[in-house]
């Protein structure tokens, strides 16, 4: 007989409700100050309408954001509720020395540390050691780290947490190509649509992902992060 699948456990109102909170572009870290190369990408000409703006963020989110930052973040959330610190200085370290550029690298952790200081000021209750043991990593938390116990704090599973976690990217990435191509707003949301159907399957794949395979490698948008870095006229700080 074929094995059946239990269903899985459903998620409470209070979870998703919080997921949104940490998805949403209002959260205090500054995602909206970012394009990740996408702004280089669009001085370059190499983007200059809505259907390349969307196939360049379909293709950062299979090779870039699948491949590193959610099974990153997805190892993190495993690690804070086993609270292994081990495990997770391990993951701070892989992030920040596997972000290709310096931008990069300041980016993640920008808003790592913004994250840090919203959940030390929120209204709920963090756990001080918690707390403690994320300031503690040197030289700063990483976005996918300090994320993963955000997520983790919610009591949702895993997989609903990693959704947000990238439909936020994704709304914050459609808001820099609507200000950097130019695009209108009907165009950012046929864009972020496009987006929403493909996340499912990259987060699953990036939670089956293991540390073997995990991996940050993009030259081209590196060499184009380090063009940005000295581009004469900016909106975006990456």
């Amino acid at each position: 007989m074929p094995r059946v699948r239990p269903a899985p456990t459903p998620i409470g109102a209070s979870a998703w409700l919080q997921l949104m909170q940490l998805a949403s572009p209002a959260l205090p870290v500054g995602g909206f100050s970012y394009s990740e190369g996408l702004e280089a990408a669009v001085e370059a000409g190499r983007v200059s309408n809505e259907v390349e703006a969307r196939d360049w963020l379909l293709d950062q989110l299979h090779l870039a954001l699948g491949r590193a930052d959610l099974p990153a973040c997805a190892g993190a959330m495993r690690a804070w509720l086993r609270q292994d610190l081990t495990r997770i200085a391990a993951l701070n370290d892989w992030v920040l020395q596997t972000r290709e550029t310096a931008e990069l690298r300041l980016q993640s952790e920008q808003i790592g540390r913004s994250l840090l200081e919203w959940l030390r000021n929120r209204g709920h209750n963090t756990p001080a050691d918690a707390l403690q043991a994320l300031a503690a990593l040197k030289p700063a938390p990483s976005w996918p780290v300090t994320f993963g116990l955000a997520a983790a704090l919610t009591g949702a599973p895993p997989r609903e947490a990693m959704l947000a976690h990238a439909f936020g990217w994704a709304e914050n990435m459609v808001a820099a190509a609507i200000k950097a191509v130019p695009l209108g707003q009907s165009a950012g949301q046929r864009m972020l649509e496009a987006l929403s159907e493909a996340i499912p399957a990259v987060v699953d794949a990036a939670l089956a992902l293991p540390d073997s395979r995990r991996q940050a490698f993009t030259p081209g948008l590196a060499i184009l992060s380090s063009q940005h870095e000295a581009q004469y006229s900016r909106l975006f700080r990456s």
